[in-house]
């Protein structure tokens, strides 16, 4: 994206008026970025857009920045920080910004986003079982380069294909298997830290009274300072220390004055400065480089989920649980069960539970504890079902079956984010942690504070450790609610106190629990904490407000939230239905801020991020600056700007995978029609844009005047005119065009099934491509569909599906598109027939956007009685009438994202498999053609850097053959010089059934 790096004082302006307290001058910010971007070789971003994208993670809090460093190298945040220090300017280090506590957000601070370019995997040393990093490296990404050596980072959050490692160091993070490895801070060994002053620390072992500890104390410097000051506090506050700290495997609240110092088996007195900088959310230091230790990866796992009827008694259980070696115990309640039940996505995992089972217990074995799993399970369906309060249990040995149970676990989140209406079940004190043999207790206490505040939770999470997920429903854009919230937050703390735990066992502090920190801890611990802070960051400057604060600028819980009680958005006059989501507002108010659009391995979304690693590129980043838009945070009238259009909607490619990967189901797709829609409405459209939402007439009139017009864009200069006239690339090439369409030859062919004889009739859709530029892949369809005894029909009297109008914000023209065809197939649906395609982002169409576009029965039903061809086949079962031998031939298969994203994409594999293939059905998003996408010169690089992602993954498969349902999919991947120009599905069904002699 480009962004404007060179701050203006109206952007220095707007930044004061919703930014810091306390006004600082415009021209010293101005002369601050300025110096910065004389001092780094990293991107240095000051604009609007910038201080809205960072101004939230994913918490209930939102603090706009002064701007944004994306640094390099080690260097680049020396320099920062130092020009920070003679500026006055905060300093905020920046992860992925998943953090729940609002850690990762700041007023006026400089954020540093480590996550674009400080993210390798510096050294593996596999012998030793560590590993050295920097902060920027996505968690998933450092187990896939450690998973070749048998090895893994122990923590593992739940967020872990976004979260950097950097944000858990900061963070102290840990996840699910806590019970058996512990949290971050048991494997950070060694740390490069740059300090308050700009210096640079490493962090280490260190012998107390040793010579390098001499030489340490002996400098005049900060470092020196440091270390003397933590030794003092440890041994001045030894026993408040052992008094206050609770004995928990989870404890991420505070600083961690109780694992600075330890003692060796031979008796000498250790410090490790890491283990204190481990939890301290970026106040005491800005970590650059970690050397961490590793665990061996089990190399196989069982699951056992043992039912209650009442959540009390599931609680009761947790300590028997840990009796046995487990690696995981966590807890699902019967709200978790209700929402997945009422789910399209998560039903299927739901009915995996028993009826009246009110919560649930999950244990895992894994096999470097375990070596005969069912005799691990027998013994503890003895203690549970025999002896104890379960009455059923769930036992899952294969990966298929675990991995159904861990996303009904892990659905929990999005399902819960995803109530309609404005009271949410939000993270405020849902990690609060207390000992698992106290559980039972202390949920029923919990209960009551709930009752007494009138609100309701649900529950899960990691029981074995006392770590319950534990989330109250409020409206937080009320007041009463703000208030509400802070007092179930006290009489938590009260309850957390009384149990000797801990007010945050996973999420730390940040803003949400900063100021209960004094209560937790005690007054004389309390000033130990601020002696601390002030010996590593003299000015306060480090992460302001999060873990300590000075006396006379408190944290409060209840300011910068996201929303609060002057929270206000625009409605107006929407073009598509947002009934289903509450209104064109509330869709962009579902991002939570939880990032999981900037996941860089599997699933769908968000492929321009994943090329880009770009805050902007992200579904997060868009509905950031949408909501700006819609709250008058942004002018009004910036909606409507060519930057807007150009850097936050145009590079939203369409794929729909946010509507299905997002926990809260965010479609940008649909935002993006809308708004370009308004776009188009007050600004008008350009010629390239028109011709591409009318791309069906162009390629008519192909196809009439083939081969000529084939020939045309081949002559001396034709490529370099479209490039300048229309914007096209002149890289990209263009569709050939065939005179003889699907429709000429399905015109002058004889049906090989007749009406009568079949008992199913479909027709079959003429899409744009297909019927002018491809009609193979649709004459596949037609002998794959009368193979299977179906009747074919070609759909008459229809238009384009109206996807490319769609697409391009043309949503009246796909209005009017979608009228005719509901009115010229709908009577084909009443007399029983299907609707069949051969492109499926046509099919997506019908299933899914003319719901937006139009209201009835006709409409609905239509919708559900089209299919993608292999749908079809795959739905009805008609594969099985297609059966032939093995073709002994291995196939590479990129499914469409559009049907990614309505989980309809398996259904060619499927098909493929039951005709004979071998097939590899890959795990991949958009290929980043995208319709007109990728013909555009000034998205053609973009689209080649998503096409890249992919075409990585189609070399790692050992297919013979490449497949892709998609025109736009096959179409990127044919223009590749490595890669063959990949056939349509239906025509591999069609080649087997020629193979069997059929």
């Amino acid at each position: 994206m480009a962004v404007d790096e060179h701050p203006t004082v109206e952007a220095f302006e707007t930044y004061l008026a919703s930014g810091p307290d306390v006004a600082p001058d415009v021209d010293e910010y101005a002369a601050f970025a300025a110096a910065l971007r004389e001092a780094l070789s990293g991107e240095v971003r000051f604009d609007e857009y910038s201080q809205l994208l960072y101004a939230t993670d994913g918490s209930i809090y939102r603090a706009r920045p002064a701007g944004v460093v994306l640094p390099r190298t080690v260097e680049d945040v020396q320099e920062t920080v130092k020009l920070a220090a003679d500026h006055d300017v905060p300093i905020l280090p920046r992860g992925a910004g998943s953090s729940l506590a609002g850690q990762a957000v700041g007023p006026g601070c400089v954020v540093l986003d480590f996550s674009k370019y400080m993210d390798r995997v510096l050294d593996i040393d596999p012998g030793a079982k560590r590993a050295r990093v920097q902060p920027g490296v996505v968690q998933d990404d450092f187990d896939d380069a450690l998973a070749p050596h048998g090895l893994k980072f122990a923590p593992d959050p739940a967020s872990s294909n976004r979260a950097t490692v950097g944000g858990g160091i900061g963070n102290n993070s840990t996840g699910a298997h806590s019970v058996r490895y512990g949290i971050t801070d048991a494997y950070t060994e060694e740390l490069d830290v740059v300090l308050a002053d700009g210096s640079l620390i490493h962090t280490r072992d260190v012998i107390l009274d040793s010579e390098e500890w001499r030489a340490l104390v002996e400098k005049d410097d900060l470092e020196a300072r440091i270390y003397e000051t933590v030794r003092q506090l440890v041994e001045e506050n030894s026993e408040e220390i052992q008094s206050r700290y609770p004995d928990l495997k989870r404890n991420v609240s505070g600083y961690n004055l109780d694992k600075v110092v330890r003692e060796r088996d031979d008796g000498e007195q250790v410090m490790n400065l890491s283990k204190l900088l481990v939890g301290a959310e970026g106040t005491l230091g800005v970590v650059v480089e970690a050397e961490l230790s590793l665990v061996t990866k089990p190399e196989e796992t069982a699951l056992a989920v043992y039912c209650f009827s009442d959540l009390v008694d599931a609680m009761a259980a947790v300590p028997a649980a840990l009796e046995f070696e487990t690696s995981a115990v966590e807890l699902m309640d019967d709200e978790v069960f209700r929402l997945a039940r009422d789910s399209g996505e998560f039903a299927e995992y739901a009915a995996q539970m028993p009826e009246g089972t009110a919560a649930a217990l999950m244990l895992e074995f894994d096999s470097e504890l375990h070596d005969d799993f069912p005799a691990a399970i027998e013994r503890t369906n003895e203690r549970f079902l025999v002896d104890g309060e379960a009455f059923d249990v769930v036992e899952a040995y294969s990966d298929e079956a675990q991995g159904r149970l861990w996303k009904l676990r892990k659905a929990a989140i999005p399902l819960l984010m995803s109530l309609p209406g404005d009271a949410k079940p939000y993270p405020f004190i849902e990690d609060a942690t207390v000992p698992p043999e106290e559980l039972a207790e202390y949920v029923s206490q919990f209960e009551q504070v709930l009752d007494d505040h009138e609100t309701s939770a649900a529950y899960f999470a990691h029981a074995g450790v006392g770590t319950l997920h534990i989330r109250p429903i409020l409206n937080l854009k009320d007041g009463e609610d703000i208030e509400t919230m802070r007092s179930i937050s006290d009489a938590v703390t009260d309850l957390v106190l009384e149990h000797h735990g801990s007010f945050s066992g996973e999420h730390g502090d940040g803003l949400a629990r900063t100021e209960f920190n004094p209560k937790m801890y005690g007054p004389q611990l309390w000033a130990a904490f601020q002696e601390l802070k002030t010996a590593f960051d003299p000015d306060w400057r480090m992460n302001p407000g999060k873990v300590v604060f000075e006396d006379d600028n408190p944290t409060d819980m209840r300011q910068s939230l996201r929303y609060g009680s002057e929270y206000f958005s625009t409605e107006w006059e929407t073009s598509l239905d947002f009934d289903e989501h509450g209104s064109f507002s509330e869709l962009v108010e579902l991002c939570n801020g939880c990032g999981t659009c900037r996941q860089t391995g599997s699933d769908t979304m968000c492929p321009t991020y994943r090329a880009t690693r770009d805050e902007a590129a992200t579904t997060r980043g868009r509905a950031n600056l949408l909501r700006a838009a819609i709250t008058g945070e942004l002018d009004e009238e910036e909606l409507y700007s060519e930057r807007f259009q150009s850097e936050v909607l145009d590079l939203c490619i369409g794929c729909k995978g946010c509507a299905n990967d997002c926990p809260t189901g965010v479609d940008l797709a649909k935002l993006k029609a809308e708004v370009k829609h308004q776009y188009h409405e007050q600004e008008g459209s350009g010629l390239r844009e028109r011709l591409f939402a009318n791309i069906d007439r162009l390629a008519a009139v192909g196809s009439a005047t083939a081969p000529v017009s084939n020939l045309a864009p081949k002559l001396p200069g034709a490529r370099p005119l479209l490039n300048r006239a229309l914007g096209l690339a002149a890289d990209r090439e263009l569709p050939r065009f065939t005179r003889n369409s699907l429709e000429r030859w399905f015109d002058a062919r004889e049906p090989k099934v007749s009406i009568e004889e079949a008992d199913e009739k479909v027709l079959l859709f003429p899409d744009t491509y297909t019927n002018y530029v491809y009609p193979e892949a649709g004459k596949a369809a037609v002998r794959v569909l009368e193979a299977a005894g179906v009747y074919v029909e070609l759909a008459s009297d229809t238009v384009p599906s109206g996807r490319a109008a769609y697409s391009g914000g043309f949503v009246s023209l796909a209005r009017e598109r979608a009228a005719e065809n509901v009115a010229a197939l709908h009577p084909y649906v009443e007399k029983g027939w299907s609707v069949v395609f051969v492109e499926p982002s046509d099919a997506v169409m019908l299933q899914d956007e003319y719901t937006d576009l139009l209201s009835g029965d006709d409409v609905l039903q239509l919708g559900a009685n089209a299919y993608g061809v292999l749908e079809y086949l795959d739905t009805y079962r008609l594969a099985e009438r297609l059966a032939s031998p093995a073709v002994r031939q291995r196939l590479t298969y990129h499914g469409h994202c559009n049907q990614k994203a309505l989980n309809k994409d398996h259904h060619a594999a499927n098909v493929l498999r039951s005709v004979g293939y071998d097939v590899d059905h890959l795990d991949s998003g958009c290929c980043g053609m995208a319709g007109s996408f990728g013909y555009e010169a000034e998205h053609y690089g973009l689209s080649q850097s998503i096409a890249d992602i992919l075409v990585d993954q189609v070399d790692d498969s050992d297919g013979d053959t490449v497949v892709a349902s998609g025109a736009s999919c096959r179409t990127q991947l044919g223009d590749r010089d490595d890669v063959d120009d990949p056939a349509h599905p239906v025509e591999l069904v069609a080649a087997a059934l020629e193979y069997a002699g059929k």
